[in-house]
């Protein structure tokens, strides 16, 4: 059975905000442009990415990172819109 670290933990919770954050716009909770929906995804984004530095995965690294700076964008045009 595999053992889980402090940074697998991060990454399990930020696998789990990007999961919930997607089920809540299926459910029509949250708009996808809403700083709540690109905040809890950047969040995520950055949970796994920081478990990715101890566990390094390439293919993860990339789609994370790219998560993250559309995420990122998101955020900014949300504020904008304010």
């Amino acid at each position: 059975m595999p053992v889980f670290d402090g940074v697998d933990v991060l990454g399990v919770i930020g696998a789990a905000l990007i999961i919930l954050t997607y089920f809540l716009l299926q459910l029509k909770k949250l708009e996808g442009t809403s700083l709540t929906y690109t905040g809890l995804n950047a969040l995520g984004a950055l949970l796994i990415l920081t478990s990715l530095l101890f566990n390094f995965n390439l293919a993860s690294f990339i789609i994370e990172c790219f998560w993250l700076a559309i995420s990122l964008f998101g955020i900014v045009m949300a504020l904008r819109g304010r």
